[in-house]
């Protein structure tokens, strides 16, 4: 009998134990250009007692497909990096938990996607068509006014974009242009791209190759097209990282209606989450004013509070678009492969 209830008291402890480790760590999944200063996440594991591991899964793309096949037996505890292109997938295969944080009362309400609280906003970023400075200055070229525009002889050879295929701001551009032209009627968003193919428009894979590799920018060694597919962000990010900062900004953004795709990021509480609690209070902590106020500085996105006082540097160099063009995420799942195939077709046959 002694023995029996030894073995009882001892399975109990491990069990206590077991619990108590598990409750002690969280697992957030996300993509891989999520970052964060290391003394913030140590300041929530203080405050918490909560060991987060971070666990990057390749794009955003890639990382929603994984958090579906494993929905069964969850990698992680929240997703954090699931934006608009791809939001109905994940929501489709219920991947998510309810949470309604007590934060969402200081974030934008046209970012809450809807009253489920199944994911919750934490930031956003515009794709927008960036250009050089001193090639438009010296040039006396007006810039494009609306995205047709771009088909124009005077705007000839002057743009790169991205491959919606492989590219997320690629992929963004184009949801700007369906948008605009639509996918049915007399003029349709092919037969924009096919005018801008005429007007040689030059296609890449990535942002990476289009913006170092083909963007001219007058002062740095770059290529020759003085406008690029990239964010509004980005020239704040280029002042902040050039020698000589004082010196103002060398790019712009064109954030004109309509000409713009706003790409909303999003986390989540995974269904089956193995520390449900703890992934709320990390929902709650991405939305805190200290959190939301790193944001831009380390991950060139905008805060989805409010009452967020942005760095200098962005609040004087970043613009941000009143009027950003709009595909319904449910719309976006349905028919991005076919969208992008049917563009592919079109730009690359």
């Amino acid at each position: 009998m002694a023995l029996r209830i030894f073995t009882v008291i001892l399975l109990i402890q491990l069990a206590v134990g077991a619990f108590a480790q598990e409750a002690d760590r969280l697992v957030l999944l996300t993509h891989d250009s999520f970052s964060i200063p290391e003394d913030l996440l140590d300041a929530f594991e203080e405050s918490t007692g909560i060991a987060v591991e971070i666990l990057r899964s390749g794009d955003a793309g890639q990382m929603v497909n994984q958090a579906i096949l494993s929905k069964n037996n969850p990698l992680g505890d929240l997703l954090y990096g699931v934006d608009n292109t791809f939001l109905s997938r994940a929501l489709n295969a219920e991947i998510f938990a309810p949470y309604e944080s007590p934060a969402l009362e200081h974030v934008r309400a046209d970012l809450i996607p809807d009253d489920s609280f199944r994911v919750t906003p934490v930031d956003y970023g515009d794709v927008c068509l960036n250009y050089d400075l001193a090639t438009f200055e010296a040039s006396g070229l007006a810039l494009p006014a609306s995205l047709s525009d771009l088909t124009e002889e005077a705007y000839r050879g002057l743009l790169v974009a991205q491959n919606p295929a492989t590219s997320s701001p690629g992929l963004a551009f184009l949801l700007a242009t369906i948008a605009e032209f639509g996918d049915a009627g007399d003029y349709t968003y092919l037969d924009f791209w096919a005018e801008l193919s005429a007007n040689d428009v030059l296609v890449v894979d990535g942002w990476s190759d289009a913006y170092y590799g083909e963007f001219k920018v007058t002062g740095r060694d770059t290529g020759t097209r003085p406008m690029v597919v990239s964010y509004a962000s980005s020239p704040p990010a280029e002042v902040l990282f050039s020698e000589d900062p004082a010196a103002g900004a060398i790019t712009g953004a064109i954030v004109a209606d309509n000409m713009c795709f706003r790409q909303v990021e999003y986390v989540g509480v995974l269904a089956g989450a193995a520390n449900e609690a703890a992934a709320r209070q990390f929902v709650d902590f991405m939305l805190s004013p200290t959190f939301q106020e790193a944001m831009p500085l380390n991950m060139f996105v905008f805060p989805a509070r409010e009452d967020v006082t942005l760095p200098a540097v962005f609040a004087e160099h970043a613009l941000i678009p009143e009027k950003p063009a709009f595909v319904d995420p449910a719309e976006i799942e349905a028919k991005r492969e076919a969208w992008i195939q049917a563009w592919m077709e079109v730009m690359l046959r």
